[in-house]
């Protein structure tokens, strides 16, 4: 768009149908300098919604230069994660949401005898170990080492919207947050001016203590630091709309993925491990591990932890074919029965890769490092955004 100046006031006319004495010219002073702007600035005029703004900040050229240092704050510090993991004299005191904020730690934490009492009670709950690992898991999972959001600080899992997310399921969820939000109720009134549990460490801890007691029903011992430390977050305080780009469409660790996804599962499993900051061990840890205590259905699901997930699928004696309903959903016959697998699953036993690790925990010596090796990659994730304790 160009424009001439009859009489001191500014017409907008298209370039391309503009009459010869409207178009600037190089050699004419006078036209040498006429404005130009695109049809996206001359939006900031002509759409209703943002010329009521434009003429505000016209009128208010505080509110334009208040408007502008947030929004160029924004841009320039949002990959930057939580206003903890920023340094210098300079840092605004001002919390903004974007921020993704959490409450400072304002209780005395928990300690070994109380984390035994309330693993105690965590276990005696009735809530199983699929649902208190996937629950944390949950939590956890959302972390982006790309910008440093999510994690399982703020026990935002309990809000909107990751509350209602499918890759949840919400209805499970509810019961699971539900049984935890009693223990940590009944906890805290029972110790009030002592030792306190928030539910973010203690859906945590929920998580720790249902994958040591699945590793014992393996056969093996493993301890599992909780780190305490997490506070929860408000609804107040998050942003509903932001948030809402964290929901997985996939998540191969829990074998879930939204209807209708186009892409290879098991290649945006290996884009959610690189959020989560994942090696490919620590990858093929965690799934053979989450499988193997029944978080997100398949091979070698049982209560206890080991490497049968493995073990089942590297077993020559089974053959694989694809479901004739389901493209990413795989029957295997042999061995006397028939399994289920999806792509993501088989992906560990055709990945040249993956194969090799997985080959590893399959031997018949690799129990022990298998659980050993998921203990480590779970607190892990666990910890992603813990960034108080790097």
């Amino acid at each position: 768009v160009q424009t001439t100046s009859p009489a001191g006031a500014i017409q907008w006319i298209p370039a391309d149908g503009a009459a010869s004495d409207s178009v600037p010219d190089a050699h004419d002073p006078a036209k040498r300098h006429a404005p130009m702007m695109t049809t996206a600035d001359m939006a900031l005029r002509f759409d209703p919604a943002y010329e009521a703004i434009s003429r505000r900040f016209m009128a208010n050229p505080d509110q334009l230069a208040d408007a502008f240092a947030r929004a160029w704050f924004k841009l320039t510090h949002r990959d930057m994660g939580p206003v903890s993991r920023y340094l210098g004299p300079l840092v605004p005191s001002e919390t903004l949401i974007w921020q993704d904020p959490v409450p400072a730690v304002s209780h005395a934490l928990v300690g070994d005898a109380d984390v035994a009492e309330l693993t105690k009670a965590v276990l005696a709950s009735g809530l199983s170990t699929a649902q208190l690992v996937g629950t944390a898991w949950a939590s956890a999972s959302t972390f982006r080492g790309t910008d440093k959001r999510g994690g399982a600080n703020g026990a935002r899992v309990a809000l909107a919207p990751q509350s209602g997310w499918a890759a949840n399921n919400p209805t499970e969820l509810a019961s699971v947050l539900t049984a935890l939000t009693g223990i940590q109720s009944t906890f805290n009134a029972a110790h009030a001016g002592g030792a306190q549990i928030s539910l973010a460490d203690l859906i945590v801890l929920a998580g720790n203590a249902a994958v040591a007691q699945a590793a014992s029903a393996g056969g093996q011992t493993v301890a599992l630091p909780l780190n305490a430390g997490r506070t929860d977050a408000t609804q107040e305080h998050t942003d509903v709309e932001s948030f809402a780009v964290l929901e997985p469409v996939a998540d191969g660790f829990r074998n879930y993925a939204r209807s209708g996804i186009k892409h290879p599962l098991e290649a945006l499993m290996v884009e959610q491990a690189n959020l989560l900051t994942l090696t490919a061990a620590e990858m093929t840890a965690l799934v053979g591990g989450l499988r193997s205590m029944g978080v997100g259905g398949g091979l070698g699901g049982s209560a206890s932890l080991s490497n049968q997930f493995f073990v089942t699928l590297l077993d020559h004696g089974i053959t694989w074919k694809r479901s004739a309903t389901d493209e990413n959903q795989f029957v295997g016959t042999g061995k006397g029965g028939s399994y289920s697998a999806t792509s993501v699953d088989l992906a560990f036993g055709s990945n040249s890769q993956l194969r090799a690790i997985a080959e590893v925990y399959a031997s018949s010596d690799g129990n022990a490092r298998l659980v050993a090796d998921f203990a480590k990659a779970w607190t892990k994730v666990m910890n992603l955004d813990r960034f108080d304790l790097r």
